[in-house]
C-alpha cells in the first residue's frame, strides 16, 4: 500500500502542475483582451465604426471578442435585452476561464498516507500484544513523509488558485467595462439621433 499512496501523489503533483502552466497560459492577459480589440473599441464611437470592431473581432478571437461580437449582433434589440444577452454570454466566458486547481486532493491523499501509517504501526501490536519499535518507526516514517508529500502539493495549489481566481475577477471587470463602454456609445448615439430630428423640424417651422 505504500508505494501506491507515493504513486498516487505523484500522479496529484503532476496533474496539479500542468493545471497551473495551463491556466498561466489560458489567463495571459492579451489573450484574453487582444489589445487590437481593446483599441477598437476605443475607436469605435458612432454606429459607422461597428464593421471595423466586427472586423478587429473576427481577426482576433477571445473571448472579448466574442462578447463584443454577440453585443453588435443585438444592437437591433432594446438596450435592456442586448446587455441582458451580453451578460448571459459573459458568464459562460468567465466560466471557462475559471479551472480548479487540485488543491484538496493532495492533503486528502495525505491522510491516506497518515491512517495507513498508523496501520502499519499499531496494527502488530493487538497480535503480539507488543510493540515492535521497528515497525512503530517505520509507521511514523510513512505518517510523516505522506503528510508533508500531500502539504507539499497542496500548498502551491492554493497559492496559484487563490492568484488565478483574483486574475479571473479582474479580467471579468475590464471585459464588461469594454462591453458597457461599446454599448453605451452605440445606444447613445440612437437616442441622440430622433432628438436632432425633432429639434430640425422646429427649426424648419
Amino acid at each position: 500500500m505504500e508505494p501506491v499512496v507515493y504513486v498516487l501523489l505523484f500522479v496529484t503533483s503532476v496533474v496539479g502542475l500542468t493545471f497551473i502552466v495551463e491556466r498561466a497560459i489560458a489567463l495571459r492577459w492579451r489573450r484574453v483582451v487582444p489589445w487590437q480589440v481593446e483599441a477598437a473599441v476605443e475607436s469605435c464611437q458612432t454606429p459607422g465604426d461597428v464593421p471595423m470592431l466586427r472586423s478587429i473581432c473576427e481577426q482576433h478571437n477571445s473571448p472579448i471578442s466574442r462578447l463584443l461580437l454577440l453585443a453588435v449582433e443585438h444592437l437591433d434589440w432594446p438596450r435592456a435585452e442586448a446587455v441582458d444577452a451580453v451578460q448571459s454570454r459573459a458568464r459562460q466566458e468567465i466560466a471557462r476561464l475559471e479551472r480548479e486547481i487540485i488543491v484538496g486532493i493532495a492533503p486528502l491523499l495525505g491522510l491516506v498516507g497518515t491512517i495507513l501509517g498508523m496501520m502499519t504501526a499499531f496494527g502488530n501490536v493487538g497480535r503480539a500484544g507488543q510493540i515492535d519499535p521497528a515497525e512503530l518507526a517505520k509507521g511514523i516514517s510513512l505518517i510523516l513523509r505522506a503528510t508533508l508529500l500531500g502539504l507539499l502539493i497542496a500548498i502551491p495549489s492554493l497559492i496559484f488558485w487563490s492568484y488565478y481566481t483574483k486574475k479571473v475577477e479582474t479580467i471579468a471587470v475590464e471585459m464588461e467595462t469594454l462591453c458597457d463602454e461599446f454599448l453605451r456609445r452605440q445606444y447613445r448615439e440612437e437616442v441622440q439621433s430622433p432628438k436632432s430630428e425633432v429639434q430640425s423640424r422646429k427649426s424648419k417651422v
